[in-house]
């Protein structure tokens, strides 16, 4: 059972053989101009995106779906998931963000005001300065808890479940709250959202998120089977990426600052961050000399990969130059670490900006 409101490690090809995700390198190649992240495999499972594929191609009608839950503070690794919104959007895709508050509020003891802040001033803010244009009329962006229409469907659609399915695919007993029973239902409603008539009705709908987030994707796929006979839903697509290694090892995450690179940090403070990365390298400079690095296992290898090199030639040069210990970890932190900076430089020209732009979206 994957438990989607825990930070846990993952064991990816367990997911793909044992959760009937399907591996994303067998369909990679169908796509045109697709994005580092996938060609790279950290976007490594999907359902159904085989079906995107021909609109995704000839920018035909679909649209996309990503919530944020405004629980924390924002690190580089949720850049990955600006970085696809901004690629599908570029293929002619509409967005629509939910900002999921209600979860918040009812995972994370977050009230709604507190949900509200956090959202334009960490989540909302950063998307702009990335890159995202969240006032285009093809983005829709709301608060779960103030817009009707969502929950209006949510409310409608669980009457195609029970408890029985939810404690199934969850892991709720008894003694979960009621607030925390319902919020599953809301995602669902987000995800099939963009199907309705004031959405313009039936179309295909993709779902990019990190594989924690499935059993929200499979128990949308089932209602959305059930509920044929009244909206003609089309069951959403979803693709699943693997999560940024921290700082220290494991998986970078909000609530352990000392794992993360938070978008709001200052750029020296980046820079800084990613020279105290762990790396792959061995105990001493002369056995990495001799028998080279190992970049599979280090946090700032993966950091090019995700976020910092976008010429496939330049990153293998890397990666070779590491595995033959021609590149030490050294070197290699310090050329991450320069263009860790340059990225953060940008974020703080733009954030006040942003963070303008964005009070006037909520």
């Amino acid at each position: 059972m994957i438990d989607p409101w825990a930070s846990s490690s993952v064991d990816y090809d367990k997911l793909v053989t044992k959760f009937g995700i399907k591996k994303f390198s067998d369909i990679v190649g169908k796509i045109q101009n697709p994005l580092n992240l996938m060609k790279r495999g950290v976007i490594f499972g999907h359902r159904d995106f085989d079906k995107m594929i021909p609109l995704i191609n000839d920018h035909k009608k679909f649209s996309v779906v990503s919530g944020m839950m405004p629980s924390g503070k924002m690190h580089i690794g949720h850049k990955m998931v600006v970085d696809q919104l901004k690629w599908y959007f570029d293929k002619g895709g509409n967005l629509s963000l939910p900002i999921a508050d209600m979860e918040s509020y009812a995972a994370r003891g977050i009230d709604f005001k507190e949900a509200k802040e956090i959202a334009i001033t960490e989540y909302l803010s950063n998307y702009i300065a990335l890159g995202l244009d969240l006032t285009d009329e093809n983005v829709l962006v709301y608060l779960q808890s103030e817009h009707t229409p969502v929950k209006d469907l949510a409310f409608e659609l669980s009457k195609k479940t029970n408890f029985n399915e939810l404690k199934s695919i969850y892991g709720f007993t008894p003694s979960t709250n009621v607030s925390h029973l319902y919020v599953p239902l809301v995602q669902v409603a987000d995800i099939l959202l963009p199907q309705i008539d004031l959405y313009g009705g039936p179309k295909h709908v993709v779902v990019p998120v990190g594989v924690d987030q499935d059993p929200h994707i499979k128990l949308t796929r089932d209602i959305a089977s059930k509920s044929k006979d009244k909206f003609k839903f089309i069951q959403p697509a979803s693709t699943y990426h693997r999560f940024l290694t921290g700082l220290t090892g494991g998986k970078m995450s909000s609530s352990k600052p000392k794992t993360a690179i938070f978008l709001t940090d200052p750029p020296e403070v980046a820079e800084k961050k990613v020279k105290t990365a762990k790396t792959g390298g061995r105990e001493s400079l002369e056995e990495q000399k001799k028998l080279g690095g190992c970049p599979d296992k280090c946090a700032v290898y993966e950091m090019l990969v995700y976020h910092l090199i976008d010429s496939d030639e330049d990153l293998k040069k890397i990666y070779d130059d590491c595995k033959t210990g021609t590149l030490l970890c050294g070197e290699c932190k310090a050329i991450a670490a320069e263009k860790m900076k340059k990225i953060f430089e940008n974020l703080s020209e733009k954030r006040e900006e942003s963070l303008e732009i964005a009070k006037t979206i909520l």
